[in-house]
């Protein structure tokens, strides 16, 4: 009962994540229709058989507002894919740097924040990456709400792509 369950609103748009017991509690109370099961897995109580929901779709379109993700040191790891942005270092111990440093006016933004290992970050100092001649593996960029879909997941399974703009 542990397997992550895709939930799509009316329109196919990614709306959540959630576990398989929420997704047939959906399903059976007729808020949602089965998109696509799992392969070869079923669901099975004393009266009946369901086959095991991969991805959801909602009955009725709900209006969300447009999903913020929130800035956070542990979101800029996520995004960074825990990844030093200067060196491309994994597995280190990791900080948060500001691009522009604080003692530039750089303000707390996912446009000046960047994953950075120890060394790094101790390297580059209160200096911009030009004036330290460090330049960035890739220009930091405030995600969208599927990205963390994406990331939550870990393994993302492969009918989900589609709907999840990975194909």
């Amino acid at each position: 009962m542990n397997i992550k369950v895709l939930v799509l609103n009316q329109n196919y748009e990614p709306m959540s994540v959630c576990n398989v017991k929420k997704a047939v509690i959906l399903l059976y109370l007729g808020k949602a229709e089965l998109v696509e099961s799992k392969n070869g897995k079923a669901l099975h109580s004393v009266s009946s058989t369901m086959p095991c929901p991969s991805i959801v779709r909602l009955s009725v379109f709900i209006h969300a507002p447009f999903k913020r993700v929130v800035l956070t040191r542990k979101n800029i790891l996520r995004r960074d894919a825990y990844r030093c942005q200067y060196c491309g270092g994994t597995g280190l111990p990791l900080t948060v740097d500001h691009v522009i440093p604080k003692a530039q006016c750089g303000e707390d933004a996912w446009e000046n924040l960047v994953s950075a290992c120890l060394r790094c970050n101790n390297k580059k100092g209160d200096r911009t990456p030009e004036e330290a001649r460090m330049p960035l593996l890739r220009r930091p960029r405030r995600p969208s709400h599927v990205t963390f879909i994406r990331h939550f997941v870990g393994q993302v399974d492969e009918g989900w792509k589609p709907y999840l703009f990975m194909s």
